[in-house]
């Protein structure tokens, strides 16, 4: 059996939790709240770095969400979330290392913005819009005729992408201007997995209280 131990307004979990439900995984879903609850001793056995995701499948501990998607990729390999050919493995990997390493930490001012905390920092946020925008206009240009990055069929780069992109709409920035980026945001959110996995107006009001806790 398959355990995924999450917090469900994660992106890092929410692109976990879609491929688990796009592969059609038999899975437990395990709530950790960020309250504490992941640096008690039972989730420490499985992530010693108190993050969330991690997944435990026969025994096996998995943390890091994309060390996550690739261990389900190659473990489940039904339906194929990678393609084979070269250039589109690259606009996969392209697209997962900038939406970690570019896009999400871009995003961290804007959280006053999307979670209506005090304090919003106006220079800090215009110079993430700016890296936003550098991500998003980088994704457009990755998309082609098809649907999905690099291929007809959904991907990895996909479920990491919309995980994040789904926010942005809520930082005041328009994928308008992005017509393919917004056209493909539009498909993946219509999918089940994504309705499916959508943070609720109680889960985002939840966070909010949590962050202005820690703010206080």
């Amino acid at each position: 059996m398959i355990t995924l131990y999450h917090t469900p307004i994660s992106p890092n979990s929410r692109r976990v939790w879609i491929t688990l439900i796009e592969k059609e995984l038999e899975f437990e879903l395990v709530e950790v709240k960020l309250n504490g609850e992941q640096f008690k001793p039972e989730f420490l056995a499985i992530n010693p770095f108190h993050h969330i995701p991690a997944l435990v499948d026969d025994g096996f501990n998995v943390v890091e969400s994309l060390a996550i998607l690739d261990y389900l990729e190659a473990k489940y390999p039904t339906p194929s979330m990678l393609p084979k050919d070269a250039k589109d493995l690259a606009i996969v990997r392209m697209v997962e290392m900038v939406c970690v390493n570019e896009l999400l930490p871009s995003l961290t001012p804007m959280m006053s913005i999307i979670f209506d905390l005090p304090g919003k920092n106006p220079e800090a946020i215009e110079q993430a819009k700016t890296k936003v925008s550098t991500a998003l206009q980088f994704f457009e240009n990755l998309l082609d005729e098809r649907e999905y990055f690099g291929s007809d069929s959904l991907t990895l780069a996909d479920v990491v992408a919309g995980s994040i992109v789904s926010w942005i709409p809520q930082t005041g920035i328009s994928l308008d201007k992005y017509s393919k980026l917004k056209a493909w945001c539009d498909r993946l959110v219509a999918r089940p997995a994504w309705q499916t996995t959508q943070a609720t107006p109680e889960m985002i009001e939840g966070f909010r209280k949590l962050l202005m806790s820690r703010t206080a």
